[in-house]
């Protein structure tokens, strides 16, 4: 009976290793680690490069394109409109025939005043010669002398109505000059305010408008903070001013600031200026908004990257470069102003170093990429 004890102590001391063996083998199979994550693909972007360019010093704002002469056109002849010689929005020159007015009341004047003269002319010669004949009879005594003073006034009166015939001639044929209604500028012509058949009161009927918008003015204004420095500016010679429409994508119009107000406006701050472009190519209009820069100065060598390229973030504007091992770092930088389409990066950045400018939802500080062309 011991023996079977003791068989049995053995037995159950030689199994327990065994149990416990098999029992933690199923997880010590289930907990093999992991297998590794594969690696993201390159993030796609656009990238160009930090220039070393000048820059202008800028100060932008919006501005209203006015015509530089805008006259309204009236008839200084009175009668019926005959006829245009133009059509409504033409470009026209000075001194080119825009309408005809009836001439003819102003003709019958003329030759009224023609027929006068030709009379007067005939009397003055008649009485010109009786003033001589008194003046010979009165040395015979066969006429008084009062009779010799009464025909030499009226020689010399008809000679005065001589010269009244003539300035009167020369009224009436100013008179029928003024039918002819003439351009008194270079510009464009709007609509017909009097179409051929209406009546026009003389100096008082508009007929059409002119504006001249080339050259044309753009006003604009700018915060009182500036004066002083554009003042200086200007006394260093010409202020340049540049316009662009907006969303146009065409090249900006340039041209000199030539006014600046007198007084800054108490209700707003600001203080009027206005610049003059040539506009040869009519891109500016009348009454039109634009875009104004005004270059006050030039800045030599400064770093410029695409303005796209500057983010935002909590801890302010920074960039992506991209290495030569096509890595993106993230590095905060300092921007200044934008110059067509292009931002001053002051500090924080170099020439030649590549930007992202396209791209920048994808990437984190380190993240590898493929540089494409366009997203």
């Amino acid at each position: 009976m011991a023996l079977s004890v003791v068989k049995g102590r053995v037995c159950h001391r030689a199994a327990a290793p065994l149990f416990w063996a098999l029992l933690f083998l199923p997880i010590s199979n289930c907990s093999k680690p992991p297998a590794p994550k594969p690696a993201p693909p390159p993030a796609p972007v656009v990238i160009d490069k930090a220039v070393s360019n000048d820059a202008p010093v800028l100060v932008s704002a919006i501005g209203n394109a006015e015509a530089l002469s805008n006259v309204i056109v009236r008839s200084r002849a009175g009668g019926t409109v005959l006829k245009s010689h133009f059509s409504e929005g033409d470009e026209v020159r000075r001194d080119q025939l825009l309408f005809d007015i009836d001439p003819a009341p102003y003709r019958a004047v003329l030759n009224k005043a023609e027929a006068d003269l030709v009379r007067d002319q005939i009397l003055a010669r008649n009485a010109e010669v009786e003033a001589r004949r008194f003046e010979e009879l009165v040395k015979k005594d066969y006429v008084t002398q009062r009779e010799t003073d009464d025909a030499r006034t009226r020689a010399e009166a008809l000679k005065a109505t001589i010269k009244a015939d003539e300035a009167a001639i020369e009224e009436a044929r100013l008179n029928l000059s003024y039918c002819s209604v003439f351009s008194p500028l270079d510009g464009r012509s709007g609509e017909l305010i009097t179409h051929p058949g209406n009546v026009a009161r003389a100096n008082e009927t508009a007929l059409v408008a002119i504006q001249q918008v080339s050259p044309i003015y753009v006003s604009f204004a700018i915060p009182e903070s500036y004066l002083a420095e554009i003042r200086r500016a200007q006394a260093s010679g010409q202020v340049s001013v540049e316009a662009s429409i907006p969303g146009s994508g065409s090249v900006p119009e340039r041209g000199k600031l030539f006014f600046i107000d007198s007084q800054v406006s108490s209700r707003t701050g600001t203080i009027l200026l206005k610049a003059i472009f040539e506009n040869a190519h009519r891109v500016l209009w009348p009454g039109q908004f634009v875009n104004v820069s005004l270059i006050l100065s030039v800045q030599r060598n400064v770093v410029m990257v695409p303005s796209q390229a500057i983010q935002t973030g909590q801890a302010g504007a920074y960039v992506f470069i991209v290495d030569p091992q096509l890595v993106a770092r993230r590095r905060p930088v300092f921007p200044g102003a934008v110059v067509g389409g292009r931002t001053i990066v002051e500090k924080g950045l170099q020439a030649g170093e590549q930007v992202v400018t396209d791209g920048h939802l994808r990437l984190t500080d380190g993240a590898k990429v493929e540089v494409k062309k366009g997203l």
